[in-house]
């Protein structure tokens, strides 16, 4: 088997292939959609990097990596909406779950938490907000193009498992959490 080049050279005047073979814009919608979900999936990445000795989070990670790259492909697949959604009812379910298990080990919150701590909650945060960011950019693509609703919803849990897993590392390194007052 000859081994393909990873260059293609298609990409040069600024298009992209979609599944199925149309060709589109990489400024459009779509591209910018999907595009963030790739970005967000490599933040997770690296976050599963700094927590690799976690028995906690780093399973968890890992199905989320597998979650994104499934809604990534429908964002790129043109059309209406297949029979099947990228993620499923279990799949919330089970992000859900995970939250509460991380959310347990965790003492009340009675204010907002600033984005710092261990580099590995301080890159949970920036997986956060790239994960904002791939809601809201899908929820313009929305308007125009037919998107499962349990892409948003699933996302919009996804970003409250970040924030778990951020306080997580924080407190169970004894690293204080650094909370918002008004005149910090």
């Amino acid at each position: 088997m000859t081994k393909s080049k990873l260059y293609t050279a298609t990409g040069d005047r600024g298009t992209t292939s979609l599944v199925g073979g149309a060709r589109e814009p990489k400024d459009s919608p779509r591209i910018e959609a999907y595009g963030t979900i790739d970005s967000l999936n490599s933040h997770i990445g690296l976050l599963r990097a700094l927590t690799a000795q976690s028995p906690l989070t780093t399973p968890m990670l890992h199905t989320v990596q597998c979650r994104l790259f499934d809604i990534g492909t429908a964002l790129a697949t043109p059309g209406q909406l297949s029979d099947i959604p990228p993620v499923s009812d279990k799949d919330i379910q089970t992000l859900e779950s995970y939250i509460d298990s991380v959310d347990a080990t965790l003492p009340p919150l009675n204010s907002f938490v600033l984005p710092t701590g261990t580099t590995a909650a301080a890159q949970a945060h920036v997986a956060r907000t790239e994960c904002r960011r791939a809601e809201r950019l899908i929820v313009a693509l929305s308007r125009t193009t037919p998107v499962h609703p349990q892409t948003l919803i699933y996302l919009n849990r996804l970003s409250d498992l970040l924030f778990a897993i951020a306080r997580f590392n924080n407190i169970n390194t004894n690293q204080p959490e650094i909370f918002w007052t008004k005149n910090c």
